[in-house]
């Protein structure tokens, strides 16, 4: 049951909503913006409203995905489920295996199998977004710091910590590349502020 479970999780992840409201938008994500079908490009493309459903979606499936795992299978279900649904929604099938980078799906089952876990993992995340105003570096602590705290709070899940980490780092590459150069953009959001600050001094 194991086995199916992980497939089902495997499709779920496949659901792309940035991709789709896109695709309803005559667009292709991952042809603007920063390419990526995920929750930063979304709102960079396409506005709050698509940023918000894209997230609260991505997020959703990580957890429905893990549930399904525990319903079908126990713990191991449940484990399979978090790598099957994270692979779904960075290379899906439906979408040429050309989805998005995972960080909210991955969330989403971390938060299915241990909310503690996961709330403390989306503080690394925040305090890295709200320093350097830029979604990437929150993202990649947060990746960084998943496996450490699950050394220290959930032991057996280090290696789907592992796993997870090492993909959301690849698929970063080309953020952490910007970053070294200084050539990261700021999230769209923090832009707006800085703009009406200026405003403001003129």
């Amino acid at each position: 049951m194991a086995v199916l479970a992980a497939v089902i999780a495997y499709f779920i992840g496949n659901i792309s909503p940035s991709i789709l409201m896109a695709k309803a938008r005559g667009i292709d994500i991952r042809k603007e913006g920063s390419g990526n079908a995920g929750t930063t490009n979304a709102l960079r493309v396409m506005g709050k409203k698509a940023g918000a459903i894209t997230l609260v979606v991505d997020i959703l499936k990580g957890t429905c995905a893990v549930v399904l795992g525990y319903l079908l299978a126990g713990n191991t279900g449940a484990m399979w489920c978090v790598v099957a649904v994270f692979c779904g929604h960075v290379w899906p099938v439906f979408f040429g295996f050309r989805g998005g980078k995972g960080v909210a799906t991955a969330f989403g089952a971390l938060l299915g199998l241990n909310p503690l876990m996961a709330l403390a993992t989306l503080a690394i995340v925040v305090i890295g977004v709200l320093i350097t105003r830029r979604m990437s570096v929150g993202s990649i602590l947060g990746a960084i710091c998943f496996p450490v705290l699950s050394y220290f709070m959930e032991p057996d899940f280090v290696h789907l910590g592992i796993i997870v980490a090492v993909i959301v780092l690849v698929k970063h590459r080309s953020n952490i590349g910007r970053l070294i150069r200084g050539e990261e953009p700021i999230m769209s959001i923090f832009e707006k502020k800085d703009d009406s600050r200026e405003q403001e001094g003129k």
